[in-house]
């Protein structure tokens, strides 16, 4: 602001002075130099910094200890302002490296990075403009290749994930002391040389065909092991089955026995009872038998036929029911 109103005080005094002359004070055409510079010094007092951009103040080349955000300043006419970009910026790198069993590696490596708004007139000081290739590209390109000189060229293809992230915070903590900040990384393809490569594919032919075999072996295995659990398990049923079979056909016979025995016992007291009873009928029937009775029976018995043939001597004759007789002879008879 000082600067303005000196500007001002100056060129209201050029005005002055210009218009007088031995005629006296009037405008004149020469007054016209004292306006046209006011507009250039006017001119140089006022600077812009665009959008996405911090400004960095020089006076007669020294850096100011500030910086200048996006829009009008204005400053002295000794004075500059450097525009740097402050937004986030993509470096790509190609670069070669070599694993740590000597393979070598082509890295396709890529960082978002944006400088600290604050600290840009330190940058501007101490590295410059050109802060990428002054710094930033031989930083990442050291930092890739120490990183992937801690694997082996088989690790890179599995361990991209881990890698990344070791770069990262390495790239993190270096470009952190220039002011510069690393938003993200990314390792975008790891290529090796052809020889390498089709030594991976035989590798990997080898080691899925391995596989394979231990798979079909261990499937063949399976089958066995549960076709013998199978057959184990078919011949326990089958003897559980004769086990359980013995056992019932032990309980048949033994009913069986025992209902024989049972039967047995039945029919002999049932005999024993039969010929008890018999023999008490037979006992009350000889008990009941009178001579008077067994006449009677054989007088029922008689047809009313005479016997007819009489044997004569001692012995007693005895009719015989039907029209015989029962001859006993007596000793010397014919």
């Amino acid at each position: 602001m000082f600067w303005v109103l000196a500007s001002i005080v100056v060129v209201l005094v050029l005005f002055v002075a210009l218009g007088y002359s031995k005629s006296g004070w009037k405008l004149r055409g020469r007054q016209l130099i004292a306006l046209l510079g006011f507009v250039v010094v006017l001119g140089g007092m006022v600077a812009t910094v665009p959008t996405g951009h911090t400004g960095i103040l020089t006076t007669f080349g020294k850096v100011e200890d500030k910086t200048l955000e996006a829009g009008m300043h204005i400053k002295s006419p000794f004075q500059e302002i450097v525009c740097m970009d402050n937004r986030t910026q993509v470096a790509h790198l190609e670069l070669s490296a070599f694993s740590s069993d000597i393979q070598e590696v082509l890295v396709s490596y890529s960082m978002n990075y944006q400088i600290e708004k604050s600290n840009a007139q330190k940058i501007y000081k101490e590295i410059g403009v050109d802060y990428y290739n002054t710094v930033m590209a031989p930083r990442i390109q050291e930092v890739v290749k120490s990183v992937i000189a801690k694997y082996t060229a088989e690790d890179l293809i599995e361990s991209r994930e881990a890698l990344s992230v070791q770069i990262t915070n390495s790239l993190i903590e270096q470009l952190g002391a220039y002011n510069i900040v690393v938003v993200s990384t990314a390792v975008e393809d790891i290529d090796f040389s052809d020889a390498f490569t089709a030594s991976v594919e035989d590798k990997v032919v080898a080691e899925q065909a391995l596989l394979k075999a231990q798979t079909e072996q261990a499937q063949k295995t399976m089958e066995e092991e549960k076709a013998a659990e199978r057959e184990k398990i078919k011949a326990a049923a089958d003897a559980e089955v004769k086990e359980i079979q013995a056992a019932a056909d032990a309980e048949v016979a033994k009913i069986k026995a025992a209902a024989e025995a049972e039967a047995k016992k039945l029919a002999a007291d049932a005999e024993k009872y039969a010929g008890e009873k018999e023999a008490e009928a037979n006992k009350a029937l000889a008990e009941s038998l009178t001579e008077a009775l067994i006449k009677y029976y054989e007088a029922l018995g008689w047809d009313g036929k005479l016997p007819e043939t009489v044997v004569s001597g001692t012995d007693t004759i005895l009719p015989v029911l039907g029209g015989g007789t029962v001859n006993t002879p007596a000793e010397g008879s014919n």
